[in-house]
């Protein structure tokens, strides 16, 4: 069997995940088939996954890991995920983005994509409780140099999770002095019950103020963040302006979101929501 040359080792991992997550379980077999890879292949993409902690290796296949809701992976582990997703939403979020407005983005590595779409974008100011997001934009001043229009970047201080976002009391006493036209969130989970949620309990505060201190608020999950509860939650459904997800959420999810939620963007789909 000749390998599929038109899927990148992260693009077919993220589909391998996405299988076994909605499938409860796959195997060695059906993935081959499924992706035109050699089973060699198959078996060094369920390695990689495993090391990262986002399924379990069983005989002959694999099955997703079941995680406590205080979990909570590093930067790292959750950056080689749904790569695709992230950047096609990263793109539709950036639209939403005026020049010379004040947006907050939080911790997480769907912001991480976003804030590399938004170096160019002149005259923001951009609030971040995210050491990953603040080194973007620090990274293209350094490459370009002083230039008219750059963003003006707060970063709050506080202190350090696994996924790389700053948080507790010097982070919340930052935030609350603060007003933001809009904060683009990321989410380790979100359900029409438990609403946005994390399981760090100093990010939820943290979360708590971001969306306190913001004229609007948009939400940006790609499909695998849907129906995932974490310990703590920060936010209603209700308390949301705009999710902006990609095309991996099922349709019944989306019909069960837009009761609750002004506005739901699928990235590469035509918007019918107004203007936010």
């Amino acid at each position: 069997m000749s390998e599929n040359q038109n899927l990148l080792a992260e693009q077919r991992r993220a589909l391998i995940l996405d299988e076994v997550r909605r499938r409860g379980g796959v195997r060695v077999n059906e993935l081959t088939r499924k992706l035109g890879v050699s089973d060699m292949t198959v078996r060094r993409d369920l390695d990689a996954l495993a090391r990262q902690g986002v399924l379990e290796k069983v005989h002959g296949g694999a099955v997703p890991v079941v995680e406590a809701s205080t979990h909570e992976p590093g930067f790292e582990a959750k950056s080689g995920l749904e790569l695709t997703a992230k950047e096609d939403i990263a793109r539709a979020a950036a639209e939403l983005v005026a020049p010379g407005s004040a947006i907050a983005l939080s911790g997480g590595t769907t912001t991480f994509a976003l804030a590399h779409q938004l170096v160019d974008v002149p005259d923001l100011t951009v609030v971040t409780n995210s050491v990953r997001v603040a080194d973007v934009f620090h990274a293209a001043q350094r490459t370009t140099g002083p230039r008219q229009g750059a963003a003006t970047v707060v970063l709050t201080g506080g202190v350090r999770t696994p996924s790389d976002s700053l948080v507790g009391p010097v982070a919340d006493q930052a935030i609350a002095a603060l007003h933001f036209d809009v904060l683009f969130l990321g989410v380790h989970g979100i359900s029409i019950e438990a609403g946005l949620s994390t399981p760090n309990l100093a990010e939820a505060e943290t979360n708590r103020r971001l969306v306190q201190s913001a004229r609007r608020v948009v939400v940006i999950a790609d499909h695998t963040k849907w129906g995932v509860v974490g310990l703590s939650s920060f936010a209603a459904l209700e308390q949301v302006d705009t999710l902006v997800t990609d095309a991996g959420l099922e349709s019944e999810a989306r019909s069960e979101i837009s009761e609750h939620l002004r506005r739901l963007m699928v990235a590469g789909e035509p918007d019918e929501g107004a203007d936010i």
